[in-house]
């Protein structure tokens, strides 16, 4: 059996724009004053074809158009691409279609034409419950239109997600308590809990550079945060399933888990990037960031992807590692020694077993709850 189906295969559409770029966003997003919807259809349209024509007769799990802001979309777009993708590729029995949305009045009123396009699960970018916030993080929208969209969400969707961001500016594990048992009373079977983190090359990076964002939680508060996130979510039925995901049993991700479980997705837009399995070769898969310069490639030649890179078993396995090493399932040793070639050395996992950040369920190898909070180093002790 090829390695990938292990996790299934996934297609990952990138919609590049947005209408503000937020100060904190490291993703491929861009402002644009005019957007011809109709000539990206025709290249997405192009972009499924080829690798349609590529991945003949497999089964698709999962569809997920993110971005950027993909509630941007004009329903019409969203439904001509889940057509071809369609008649392009058999479905599994229980596909899952997500679109990243944001809550404002404009695009909730898009809900239902998703919802009638195909679209079966909505992931919403709320991020915060509190107006002042929301201002700080660069959003459009108030923490009213937040809850009126979710409302609107709830009544279209079956399967509702969103996003919220904490270990904010000013923010105390008492504040983050109140919005979180807020957030845990709207959801429906899945959030999404991140950290603020300061990337390079954003707004807020270049500012906390200069010595301007203030208020940000020390490393003690941000994993007191984690911590008690993890405890009420799972007191309120949405375990964390993945480091900064939970959700109800049964309704995990199902696109997200073909990346934590090193599936095969099809990357198509800017930016997208993909792993694709043809013949006996694992591939990997890029395209420009310019979303005129790859609208232009696909019209040009016929392809918006740049050169394909190869990846030999000591490449998948250590991909494979870790990605789902953030996973509560943890890695399947069995499968990771078939692509390494080798075992992981005991000389490296007992120490790590002995400080309680691992621990070992049969074959497989999970991080625990204080393992979840210094994965990075974990990884960097298992792979060197």
């Amino acid at each position: 059996m090829q390695d990938w189906r292990n996790g299934g295969f996934g297609l990952y559409l990138h919609w590049p724009f947005c209408q503000a770029k937020c100060p904190y966003c490291d993703f491929n997003s861009h402002v644009s004053a005019a957007i011809d919807q109709s000539r990206w259809q025709a290249a997405y349209l192009s972009e499924i074809d080829r690798i349609g024509r590529e991945t003949e007769g497999r089964i698709l799990n999962t569809v997920f158009f993110g971005g950027g802001t993909p509630s941007l979309m004009e329903p019409e777009l969203v439904a001509a691409v889940l057509d071809r993708i369609r008649r392009t590729w058999p479905q599994s029995n229980d596909w899952e279609v997500t679109l990243e949305a944001n809550p404002t009045s404009v695009e909730a009123g898009r809900f239902r034409g998703y919802r009638d396009a195909g679209v079966t699960r909505l992931s919403m970018g709320v991020q915060s419950l509190r107006d002042e916030d929301l201002r700080r993080l660069g959003r459009l929208h108030s923490a009213a239109e937040a809850r009126r969209a979710f409302d609107i969400a709830r009544d279209c969707f079956d399967r509702v997600s969103f996003d919220m961001i904490y270990a904010r500016q000013h923010q105390t594990l008492a504040d983050w308590r109140l919005e979180l048992d807020e957030a845990l009373s709207m959801a429906i079977d899945h959030l999404s809990l991140y950290q603020l983190t300061i990337e390079d090359g954003t707004a807020f990076g270049a500012r906390h550079a200069g010595g301007g964002l203030r208020g940000l939680p020390e490393d003690d508060l941000s994993a007191d945060m984690y911590a008690m996130t993890q405890d009420r979510c799972g007191a309120a039925g949405m375990a964390g399933y993945e480091v900064s995901n939970h959700a109800r049993e049964g309704s995990e991700s199902r696109h997200n888990l073909i990346y934590w479980r090193a599936g095969d997705y099809a990357g198509i837009g800017p930016g997208a990037h993909g792993r694709l399995t043809l013949g006996t070769q694992r591939l990997a898969t890029d395209t420009p960031t310019d979303p005129l310069a790859w609208l232009a490639q696909v019209e040009r030649k016929g392809s918006g992807e740049l050169p394909r890179q190869p990846l030999d078993g000591g490449d998948q396995a250590d991909e494979y590692l870790m990605m789902s090493l953030r996973l509560a399932e943890g890695v399947d040793l069995t499968r990771h020694a078939a692509l390494a070639g080798q075992t992981i050395p005991e000389h490296r996992i007992a120490p790590l077993q002995d400080l309680g950040l691992l621990e070992l369920k049969g074959d497989r190898l999970c991080a625990t709850a204080d393992g979840r909070i210094v994965l990075n180093a974990i990884l960097r002790e298992l792979m060197t």
